[in-house]
């Protein structure tokens, strides 16, 4: 299986990158990962409503530009549907036993999502009603695939 996450915003954290690249280490045994990283939209501090769904917009351009037509996606977005590592562990299966061997994952940036991404997106995911800061998400998105290619693999890791 082929994973892909591409997020919105540079990563300037060590200790984020450090967490991201332990994970990506660990997932290159299970799959090939490919990690996209897009620039953000630089915006100022207040904005406007028509301001901010233009940024998101501008990034949403930016991430739908990277989609293949063959490629299941994956949107993280407050809205989606909250699942268990077990739910995720069972979808990622599914997914491979139907053919959908590329499986994209998409992190918008600070402001979220544009409509567009959602309405490409095959399926839309929650980690939380909780806001996260979209950077942090990345490694809790490795480390959640990792776990569930652990758990479907019925290895040692899962509590």
């Amino acid at each position: 299986m082929q994973i892909t996450i591409i997020s919105v915003g540079k990563l300037k954290e060590k200790y984020l990158k450090d967490g991201i690249q332990e994970y990506s280490k660990r997932l290159s045994a299970y799959c090939k990962l490919n990690l996209v990283e897009l620039s953000d939209e630089k915006a100022p501090e207040e904005m406007s409503a028509a301001e901010m769904e233009q940024v998101k917009r501008k990034e949403g351009e930016r991430i739908l530009a990277q989609l293949k037509q063959d490629q299941f996606v994956i949107a993280l977005a407050i809205e989606g549907q909250m699942w268990t590592s077990e739910k995720l562990s069972n979808e990622l299966d599914k997914l491979a036993l139907h053919g959908k061997s590329q499986v994209v994952f998409i992190i918008g940036g600070s402001l979220g999502l544009a409509d567009e991404v959602l309405k490409r997106a095959d399926m839309l995911l929650s980690f939380s009603k909780m806001t996260f800061p979209h950077q942090l998400v990345r490694l809790i998105l490795l480390e959640q695939i990792y776990r569930a290619f652990r758990i479907s693999r019925g290895e040692p890791y899962h509590r």
